[in-house]
């Protein structure tokens, strides 16, 4: 079986082993491809049976001209993009990865949340500057503390993420709502709270984003929905960036609506020089990294063996085009 990893740099930049994958056949591994020139795609894929991707899109076109393809699996959980109805018309499955982040997802809201909190990078840095050494006072601070126990988080999208960061926000003493569409009685009975979208946007003083991009979520996070938000809102999304309007969450941070946002998704990645939150005040962005730990990242290589190995035996599994 030939197999080819169209963009493998960011799952495997050095640290992580391919020979699981390579057990299977001759495999040509591509740190980028193009996410833009098809020929490029194309040419690579060539007459690959097995075709590995993250980011590099498999449109019709590209099915079309590989015949060859008759199998695809993303190392992502995402997979808008690939065409996955032509996939299945032309009966090739595709498959994910699903659950691999959740420790590492949930762990990296919370840091966003705390360095809201404390600005301990910046505190760092300030030290470094020599501003601890000249100042005349044993301590200083440059921006609000906020301390966390008996606030409210809000958490839209309650699932595996959502549950875990719920739990580690618990362990903080924080009362923790969510929204989610599906209600799970044995979270309930943990003391998670099913609440309303507005009852959560009223009522929390934390807004935390682990729900996935749909067109009902889509731009949540816009200027009539911080409107109903309490003034000094924090807001964290490491989710996906299009749930949030950019432009009406920079106008309510430089108002002071919003008292601080941390992201680590944005609507166009990587980001552009024009995105508003880049001159937002009190924004934090990260470049999409909370999935990356090496923990998770293994995880991923070990499921993406997983995929192969049962599409070899004729039993795909995680396919999300049955």
């Amino acid at each position: 079986m030939k197999i080819v990893i169209l963009d493998g740099y960011t799952e495997n930049p050095g640290d992580l082993s391919w020979k699981g994958i390579e057990a299977f056949g001759p495999c040509k591994i591509y740190d980028r491809t193009s996410v833009t020139d098809e020929q490029e795609i194309i040419s690579r894929i060539g007459d690959a049976e097995a075709v590995f991707t993250n980011k590099t899109p498999i449109s019709r076109n590209v099915i079309d001209a590989c015949p060859d393809m008759k199998f695809i699996s993303m190392l992502a959980t995402g997979y808008n993009v690939v065409d996955v109805a032509y996939a299945k018309e032309k009966g090739i499955p595709v498959s994910n990865i699903p659950t691999y982040g959740t420790d590492s997802v949930s762990q990296f809201a919370i840091a966003l949340l705390l360095e809201l909190c404390h600005h301990i990078g910046a505190h760092s840095e300030s030290v470094h500057n020599g501003d601890w050494e000249h100042n005349k006072d044993w301590c200083y601070w440059n921006f609000p503390l906020i301390e966390l126990a008996g606030k409210t988080m809000g958490i839209i999208g309650f699932g595996r993420i959502g549950h875990r960061t719920g739990e580690i926000a618990q362990a903080l003493k924080m009362n923790v709502v969510v929204y989610d569409n599906f209600k799970n009685p044995d979270f309930e009975k943990e003391g998670f709270k099913y609440v309303g979208l507005d009852t959560l946007f009223s009522g929390s003083d934390v807004v935390v984003l682990h729900c996935p991009l749909f067109p009902a979520t889509q731009g949540i996070i816009n200027k009539a929905n911080i409107a109903k938000m309490k003034d000094g809102v924090l807001i964290i999304n490491n989710s996906r960036g299009p749930l949030i309007v950019e432009q009406d969450l920079c106008d309510a941070l430089n108002s002071g609506k919003v008292a601080g946002a941390a992201v680590d998704v944005v609507s166009t990645e990587p980001v552009r020089g024009d995105n508003p939150l880049l001159k937002a005040k009190n924004m934090i962005i990260t470049p999409h990294i909370s999935w990356a730990a090496r923990a998770s990242r293994q995880r991923i290589m070990d499921m993406s063996v997983g995929n192969l190995k049962a599409y070899a035996e004729g039993n795909p599994v995680n396919v999300v085009n049955k």
